[in-house]
């Protein structure tokens, strides 16, 4: 692994590679183009299943299109909606793995983005959805004023998750230019 160009996006997905087995239930909380929604699908298997949420039409029509080529339709449902419904689509307890991108649709409009209230709830609501052993990735995408309301929001709020049932782990790119993206990693305890 080549930690010089080692991305926040490569290091959850190491992450996510490390928990996700074959027959887990997953949710990707932010769709964007796919790339998350089918790395779970893979690693779900036949057996497991990923739901997918995002506001935007292109994102899910990417999303779509990356799955149907990769065979993974029948291991996703794709929903254009808001993270912050995903508690009306899972059961507490249940899934193994919640995946967020906060920011913009990468090559899509930069005055679409998320927002914190609702990415604060759908947070709030996934943690009480991961079952015991279950993990969240985060990848805080920032850079603009809007951005910069929202990380800083996130990463207060993350810093009250009870401690006592998860650990937080924040971690930045202390000496990179340009706004690199945050990871947060989330583990539920046992």
């Amino acid at each position: 692994m080549d930690l010089k160009s080692f991305s926040a996006l490569e290091w959850a997905h190491k992450f996510i590679r490390e928990h996700v087995k074959p027959g887990d239930l997953c949710i990707d909380a932010t769709a964007g183009r796919g790339h998350d929604t089918a790395l779970l699908c893979g690693l779900v298997g036949e057996t497991g299943h990923v739901t997918a949420f995002d506001i935007q039409s292109d994102a899910i029509a990417s999303t779509n299109a990356r799955l149907a080529e990769l065979g993974y339709t029948d291991r996703a449902t794709v929903i254009q909606g808001s993270h912050s419904t995903m508690g009306e689509y899972a059961q507490p307890g249940t899934i193994s793995c919640i995946t967020f991108n906060f920011g913009w649709l990468p090559g899509g409009d930069h005055n679409i983005f998320t927002h914190a209230d609702t990415s604060i709830a759908a947070i709030g609501q996934g943690l009480e959805l991961l079952r015991e052993d279950g993990i969240m990735s985060l990848c805080i995408y920032y850079g603009r004023e809007t951005g910069f309301a929202e990380r800083g929001a996130l990463l207060a709020y993350l810093r009250t998750i009870d401690s006592k049932q998860y650990t937080v782990m924040i971690c930045e790119f202390a000496n990179r230019s340009n706004c690199p993206p945050i990871p947060v990693l989330i583990w539920k305890g046992k």
